[in-house]
């Protein structure tokens, strides 16, 4: 377990708990983390940030672990999500390093494109960009059939039982098999993720992300009706690590971003999987220094 301290604080109406390690004089790097993690997913980027000189903080986001846990779908609308991080940021200064994994990719996604006067650079790891996942829904055939969960996520009730009834097996298949390094999670790890995860109220919180975005995403696909999705222009310092052997998500929503995105670096890991800072966390963790560093 990493040396941090525990806290809360209420933002945009919600109580977040979090953690954070380093001076709180130095930059903030706010670490957002993706489903069905928490915190801890950050484990080994919170301490050698802090070590190079950054007050790091990782929440557990809204939904997850010991987090508030609103009611109902619109409660995790991206919006909402995106708001949250910024009265983060606000606790402790004026802008952040802004990191997010997965779902907090999205989030971090979002954050840029609505509120870029907090952002002092994005990083997204294994994250899709709305507009290039909206391209690949409607194109690549791929992507849709490795987009199935989100799709079954839209059931009610269901999928949040059914997880919950079968963590012990799930947790396992996502966090071991679904690495590709052998030190990426040890069984204390995972044992860690599936408890937080099925603490009462989370399963149906996070799949309730899905379930808001799915209607956004289907609405803004609908023109010809007046459909509007989220903003998708990102005009902050943006850089994009991407864990080839992604079992979810498609090497080709790495690729046309500069549509949406004006100052933009990829950096493609041929050998990790969808969890990058598990499978490489010294060079995650590089890769974010050298970008802070270039713009400080």
């Amino acid at each position: 377990m990493p040396d941090v301290e525990h806290a809360q604080t209420i933002v945009n109406d919600v109580r977040l708990h979090y953690v954070e390690a380093g001076d709180p004089d130095d930059e903030t790097v706010v670490l957002l983390h993706g489903f069905p993690e928490y915190w801890y997913t950050w484990h080994r980027q919170l301490p050698a940030l802090a070590d190079a000189g950054y007050h790091v903080v990782a929440p557990d986001m809204r939904g997850y672990n010991t987090s508030e846990k609103p009611y109902g779908k619109d409660a995790y609308t991206l919006g909402r999500l995106s708001r949250d991080v910024v009265g983060l940021v606000e606790a402790f200064g004026e802008t952040a390093h802004v990191v997010g994994h997965d779902w907090g990719g999205v989030v971090a996604w979002d954050l840029g494109a609505r509120h870029p006067d907090v952002v002092e650079t994005l990083s997204v790891l294994n994250a899709p960009h709305l507009g290039a996942f909206q391209r690949e829904l409607l194109r690549n055939p791929g992507q849709l059939r490795r987009s199935w969960y989100a799709i079954w996520f839209q059931v009610p009730w269901l999928p949040e039982r059914l997880f919950a009834a079968a963590s012990s097996r799930i947790f396992p298949e996502l966090f071991a098999a679904g690495t590709n390094s052998d030190d990426a999670c040890s069984g204390e790890d995972i044992h860690m993720f599936e408890h937080a995860f099925t603490l009462p109220g989370t399963p149906t919180s996070a799949i309730n992300y899905y379930r808001a975005l799915f209607r956004t995403l289907g609405l803004s696909m609908l023109p010809l009706v007046g459909g509007e999705g989220p903003p998708l222009d990102v005009d902050v310092p943006t850089q994009l690590l991407w864990g080839l052997d992604d079992k979810a998500l498609s090497p080709a929503l790495t690729e046309g971003l500069g549509e949406w995105v004006s100052d933009l670096r990829v950096v493609r890991f041929p050998d990790a999987s969808h969890w990058l800072h598990l499978d490489e966390p010294d060079a995650v963790t590089d890769s974010l220094r050298e970008f802070f560093d270039a713009h400080d």
